[in-house]
């Protein structure tokens, strides 16, 4: 069975919790352990120097030789009293003299062990133990030897408390703790189990918004929170949804347009040709329908040519190939491939005289984006009227316009005249061969080449399209070589 998201991080995140935890009760109790032996240990040393102090003291009056047993005992018993532990006093052999054991002195049964003698006649004593047989369960035990001004040791002074102390204490502190992470840990599994499902909504939205997206419903959208990643990745989802149902719209529309433009001439050719062979058109008016049919069949070649290259260039099959172009020889010699439909018009063509305007671009698109904007050009030109073409150098970029008198655009359709299948209720009525989508490959190509196309109309006098191109300067032509020189780089160089 395969967990979910939240399962996953709510797991994750409690065992992460659960470890620390246990790592930081380790470490207190190590810690807190290791201080309490430690304080223990120096309770013990303050106190048995005090009693050494004390019992040094008696030593000097009676010189050295015997102990005053009841002031010293008396002395022992209030310092064991303060700190709970047991005093004794040793002589150099390790018998007991005096210890302030309530119940009778174990310790004058025993003598200390000669290890733990010869160590404290070196220095201070520290150690958990029994010291030897005199105690049966462990003893924080500390000794500190009695040494004459001399140098000589006649015997020392030991305290000795129950380790059982620490036990108890260990207990304590882990009943504490245990209290203590028990009530933060049902703190934080709650929080942790709200912000692990806070966290993971987005994600939800988006799965449910996703299988919605499988259906064909583009609607849906998550709402954007904290500008965190989580935020970031809604609102990178959110725009995502909305491109696509732009190119849903888009789609649907492209198809309803191609469906509309391929169904309109199929039924004309269709019609006609039944028309033909049924006999229901007579013999002498055939051929003036088989021109009709002739001039459908290559509109509908043109349609799907036009299409093939939206394709081609949608999918980046249409690869640019930059090289210094003149553009004033391009659009003279797409100039001369309209001259009958120009002479029949009684058009004035303007701006060709124009010295060699160099730019950079693909000789081949280039030539379809200026035979598109011409042939746009020829077909809404009013009668006697004029195409003038116009060069504007600028350091890098070269301004190129192709200007037509006529009808011109009216600004709602400037917005539009670049959209596919676009056309407005002019060229319906004037332009019967075109399938809109000239000025769209025309906008497209321009973008391939960085460069910009903008239209500035009048409505009743004129109507323009002006594009940019790179000059082919010495700077842009650098910039050419050493881009092609990249490009053909070997990989790993």
């Amino acid at each position: 069975m395969q967990k979910s998201l939240f399962s996953k991080y709510y797991s994750i995140c409690v065992m992460m919790i659960l470890v620390s935890i246990a790592l930081i009760g380790s470490v207190f109790l190590i810690l807190t352990s290791n201080y309490f032996e430690q304080e223990k240990y120096d309770l013990l040393s303050r106190n048995v120097k005090q009693a050494v102090s004390i019992t040094m003291e008696d030593l000097s009056v009676n010189d050295y030789d015997y102990v005053s047993a009841s002031r010293v005992l008396n002395v022992y018993t209030i310092l064991g009293d303060a700190i709970d532990a047991d005093i004794f006093l040793v002589d150099v052999n390790g018998k007991t003299l005096l210890c302030t054991e309530t119940s009778g002195c174990n310790h004058s049964l025993y003598s200390v062990d000669e290890d733990v003698m010869s160590q404290v006649i070196r220095g201070e004593y520290h150690n958990v133990g029994h010291l030897g047989s005199i105690y049966s369960t462990p003893h924080y035990i500390v000794g500190v030897p009695l040494t004459t001004p001399n140098g000589s040791v006649v015997g020392a002074v030991f305290a000795a408390s129950s380790a059982e102390s620490l036990t108890q204490f260990v207990t304590d502190t882990l009943q504490m703790f245990a209290l203590s992470a028990l009530a933060a840990l049902i703190v934080v599994f709650i929080c942790v189990y709200y912000i692990t499902g806070r966290m993971v909504r987005p994600i939800r939205q988006m799965v449910a918004a996703t299988e919605s997206f499988s259906k064909g419903d583009f609607s849906a959208r998550v709402p954007v929170g904290d500008f965190d990643e989580l935020g970031k990745l809604a609102m990178a989802f959110n725009n995502m949804a909305s491109s696509m149902t732009t190119m849903e719209s888009t789609r649907r529309s492209f198809i309803a347009n191609v469906s509309h433009e391929l169904k309109t001439p199929m039924t004309t050719i269709g019609g006609f040709i039944d028309g033909i062979l049924d006999g229901t058109i007579p013999p002498d008016r055939e051929r003036h329908y088989l021109e009709i049919v002739s001039a459908e069949v290559k509109r509908l070649s043109r349609l799907v040519r036009s299409m093939l290259d939206v394709a081609k260039i949608e999918a980046g099959e249409m690869k640019i190939e930059l090289a210094p172009v003149d553009i004033n020889d391009v659009i003279l010699r797409t100039v001369f491939t309209f001259e009958q439909r120009i002479e029949d018009k009684h058009l004035d063509i303007r701006g060709l005289e124009a010295d060699r305007v160099m730019v950079l671009a693909d000789v081949d698109l280039i030539h379809q984006v200026v035979y598109n904007l011409i042939d746009n050009a020829v077909k809404f030109v009013n009668d006697g009227g004029y195409i003038e073409f116009s060069y504007d150098v600028q350091d890098d970029l070269t301004y190129i316009g192709v200007k037509n008198s006529g009808a011109g655009l009216s600004k709602e359709e400037v917005v539009h005249v670049f959209d596919r299948f676009y056309k407005t209720d002019k060229s319906r009525s004037m332009d019967k061969t075109g399938v809109g989508l000239g000025l769209s490959i025309v906008r497209t190509v321009i973008n391939m080449h960085s460069g910009e196309i903008i239209v500035r109309s009048v409505e009743g006098e004129y109507c323009e399209f002006q594009f940019t191109l790179k000059t082919a300067n010495a700077r842009n032509s650098q910039n050419l070589l050493k881009n092609e020189k990249e490009k053909n780089r070997p990989q790993g160089e």
